[in-house]
């Protein structure tokens, strides 16, 4: 049998998520994918700014009003 590696079963995975308010009103969130896992990214709450960075290279990929959250899709891609 076979392995298979883990690049092979991530590449069937559901993407990744970034949930933020939108101007639309406070009931409404827009979400955006992103490229990499969930913990790739490290989500910082402000009082009035939310950064969201990328762990591995620094990037700050959002940086804005909150609640901010970075998950996993419920759907695949």
């Amino acid at each position: 049998m076979a392995s298979m590696r883990q690049q092979d079963l991530l590449s069937n995975d559901a993407p990744t998520l970034m949930r933020m308010p939108s101007w639309l009103g406070a009931d409404v969130r827009e979400e955006r994918e992103l490229p990499l896992l969930p913990g790739d990214y490290e989500v910082t709450p402000g009082e009035d700014r939310w950064t969201v960075r990328c762990r591995k290279t620094g990037q700050i990929v959002y940086n804005g009003i909150g609640p901010v959250e970075v998950v996993r899709s419920p759907a695949p891609s």
